[in-house]
């Protein structure tokens, strides 16, 4: 059962900076509410990073009532009755009631002010972000039953749900961040109106859907939220790389589950997250998107082959193009696309390892294209282990300590993070004679491989090794020195 911690208690809990704005809106004849997450969040047993506050001021009167009084004050969201602020450590957004109204085609509210509480809460997305603390006497308004949300663990709207997502249909995407987040269900209704409605997700822009994407993957349960996803349909419009794991499996059931695979290893890789102090601190939305993404492209690359097996010949490298192309409609950031459709692309490269054993040359290779994604690399490789036949776990886990060992003792040797050629491109030219170009640089990645291959040579031997290489190029042949 969840329950509002004591009046005395909640004096105790909420920062004071709360009660000081709420005495200064008082003051100046307005009224003020604690709403939403925050309010929520305290029937869950935590207090909110977020400060947000309804109230019946107008934005210019919200203004003048924290003049002097907020550090800064920043007024980009002042079309929507929205200003905020900030107060010591505290980010605080102060909205005016709202009684919005929505144009079907539209991808953004047509903004009307309302007069009171009970309007502003009807407007909100769901039942538990629809209560509020009156301020400063800390009156409790719950008028849709929020708290019975939460106890039943059932998300839910305030009116109608076909109403709600049809208004605002980013809410179906919050509806599964919040099942992700919470580890809660959805009401059965909510369910079907979101199953009915995915085609209105098509007016919300890519960067909103990707906000509310890496919230849901970056939440307590992710599987929740994405099995939300593809069940409604919802994830045809916004993954649809995701709803494609789903392949019919065959009479022979020669394959598994992709996408309970795919599950599973999000599952395991989140538990191979370290802490804050760690390599990957969790969450890690690069480290679990690629664990969901590490098999897209199996759907595409399926072939039943004639022994009876069932083959996905080369779906790492189309499965990074896919993730990388779906990133990118999505408008994800250039460096978070790149690392994850990196992973992706390297997930396989560890299987054989056990088998044939790697030279030195491979492991440096190994590190060296993983480069900064190393880390992420160790645990998506190890997540991706679901068999059953303990026999085949326990090699897979072994030769990966194996090959773990190996490159930390290669690295303690070379510094294995920041391998460098023994000969930079100032001596590569002063060896060779000449000028700057694109000689040089073919020259330094002759180096670099040779570096890769063979460990650290030395200068003396590196220079002889260049100036063979040197002897058989055409440049030096046609005696051009650029």
């Amino acid at each position: 059962m969840h329950v509002l911690p004591t009046h005395d208690a909640l004096r105790q809990i909420l920062p004071s900076v709360i009660f000081e704005l709420a005495d200064r809106f008082v003051r100046a004849g307005h009224e003020l509410s604690l709403v939403g997450g925050p309010v929520r969040d305290l029937y869950l047993g935590r207090v909110s990073p977020d400060l947000d506050f309804t109230t019946s001021a107008r934005p210019e009167d919200t203004l003048k009532i924290i003049a002097g009084w907020a550090d800064n004050t920043w007024d980009v969201g002042r079309e929507f009755g929205t200003i905020a602020f900030k107060k010591g450590t505290y980010t605080l957004e102060v909205t005016t009631y709202r009684a919005d109204a929505y144009d079907k085609d539209s991808r953004k509210p047509v903004v009307a002010f309302g007069d009171n509480l009970h309007d502003d809460l009807f407007r909100r997305d769901f039942t538990m972000n629809a209560m509020a603390l009156r301020l400063p006497e800390l009156e409790l308004v719950d008028p849709f039953d929020g708290v019975s949300s939460l106890t039943d663990q059932q998300i839910r709207t305030p009116g109608s749900p076909d109403i709600s997502f049809s208004d605002d249909p980013l809410r179906m995407m919050r509806a599964a961040r919040f099942a992700s987040q919470l580890k809660i269900e959805v009401s059965p209704e909510v369910r079907q109106a979101m199953s009915e409605m995915t085609d209105r997700i098509e007016i919300i822009s890519a960067e909103r859907v990707r906000d509310e994407l890496v919230k849901l993957i970056n939440g307590a349960d992710p599987r929740a939220g994405i099995d939300l996803l593809v069940d409604t349909g919802l994830a045809d419009r916004v993954l649809p790389e995701v709803s494609a794991l789903r392949l019919e499996i065959d009479e022979h059931h020669r394959h598994k589950d992709v996408y309970q695979h795919s599950l599973t290893v999000l599952e395991q890789a989140m538990e191979l997250e370290t802490d804050a102090e760690g390599a990957v601190p969790g969450p890690d939305f690069v480290l679990r998107f690629a664990a969901l993404m590490h098999d897209a492209g199996k759907p595409a690359t399926r072939k039943f082959e004639p022994s009876g097996a069932v083959s996905f010949r080369h779906h790492d490298m189309v499965g990074s193009k896919l993730v990388k192309a779906r990133m990118r409609a999505l408008r994800f950031d250039k460096d978070t696309t790149k690392a994850v459709a990196r992973l992706v692309e390297l997930h396989m490269r560890f299987y054989g390892y056990g088998d044939a054993g790697w030279t030195d040359s491979a492991v440096r290779r190994y590190v060296t294209d993983a480069g900064s994604l190393l880390e992420r690399l160790h645990r998506l490789t190890r997540s991706d282990v679901t068999t059953r036949n303990r026999r085949k776990a326990e090699r897979l886990a072994f030769a990966y300590d194996d090959l773990e060992a190996r490159i930390a003792a290669i690295a303690e040797q070379e510094e294995l993070d920041s391998i460098r050629p023994d000969l930079d491109g100032e001596q590569i030219m002063a060896i060779l004679g000449i000028r700057p170009g694109p000689v040089v640089g073919r020259a330094y990645k002759f180096m670099l491989n040779l570096r890769l291959d063979e460990g650290v040579l030395g200068e003396e031997t590196a220079g002889e090794r260049l100036r063979q290489w040197w002897a058989l190029q055409p440049e030096a042949q046609a005696g051009v020195t650029e």
